[in-house]
């Protein structure tokens, strides 16, 4: 139980940053893969492109320079984002970091390596997508790639 303002800190956990592309199990780590027909640069190319239903413009996502470039252009406030984004955002979240770990086995060992492990988007500003600066956010990444890893191990026949 936590004795202030924020959570306490799970030891047990591993805390990551999935905008650092040098953390494999992020989402700006350079590991093009395949998906909808199209080679993605970045799970967050895919992800950002996936929020619009303008084939032009997933295609301008996609070809961005950088996973940052393409989260910019993701943000857009210009563009129409498709109306049912808030109920499908995990599940092309989802699709992609599967995707990127099927396409790379030793993506899949590092996420496997972390066993029954809590794993925590360390993000002080997403309350959704990370722990949020008082580690009470939802952690949805973190359990993205939970889930990402159950069905892995499920595939493998390491599953209890």
């Amino acid at each position: 139980m936590s004795s202030g303002l924020f959570a306490d800190t799970d030891a047990g956990a591993i805390y990551f940053s999935r905008t650092d592309a040098e953390q494999v199990l992020g989402a700006w780590s350079p590991h093009p893969f395949v998906l909808e027909q199209r080679e993605w640069p970045t799970v967050e190319h895919y992800f950002q492109a996936m929020k619009f239903e303008d084939a032009a413009y997933q295609e301008k996502i996609r070809q961005a320079a950088s996973p940052k470039q393409a989260r910019k252009l993701g943000r857009t406030r210009f563009k129409k984002i498709r109306k049912d984004w808030k109920k499908v955002k995990v599940i092309f979240m989802t699709r992609a970091l599967y995707t990127k770990c099927k396409t790379y086995t030793n993506i899949a060992e590092a996420l496997l390596a972390t066993k029954e492990q809590r794993l925590v988007e360390n993000s002080s500003y997403d309350y959704y997508w990370g722990c949020g600066r008082d580690r009470r956010g939802n952690n949805m990444y973190g359990q993205v790639l939970v889930n990402v890893r159950s069905k892995l191990k499920e595939e493998s026949g390491q599953e209890r």
